[in-house]
């Protein structure tokens, strides 16, 4: 892997449950990080559920190990490209221990 395939620039979000006016607790997105990442198309598919098509984009991105990312999980988001993508799986490509993160994610293709 070189820094040059590092080209593209996502954020990773995180869930947080904040007050609301009336004191009630709600889930707010906020950005843990933003890094350079190799994405890569991993498949696109169309699924029918209850007469409606749905379009899943799956990506995977490769991203370099830090603290600030050690321990991101399929709880978070990445948002790239105008899309939100939920991370389906989060590991290390095989020899490079705390070097690289490999993380699947998909979105949804409309919008």
């Amino acid at each position: 892997m070189r820094a040059g395939d590092l080209d593209r620039r996502i954020t990773i979000r995180r869930a947080s449950l904040a007050p609301n006016e009336f004191n009630e607790p709600i889930e707010v997105w906020f950005d843990l990080a933003t890094v350079w990442a190799k994405r890569t198309d991993a498949s696109a598919t169309e699924s029918y559920r209850a007469q409606e098509v749905g379009a899943q984009i799956t990506a995977r991105f490769l991203i370099r190990y830090s603290s600030l990312v050690a321990n991101v999980d399929p709880r978070d988001r990445i948002a790239f490209g105008g899309r939100e993508y939920n991370i389906t799986r989060v590991g290390e490509p095989a020899g490079t221990r705390n070097r690289w993160r490999e993380i699947d994610a998909v979105a949804r293709a409309e919008g």
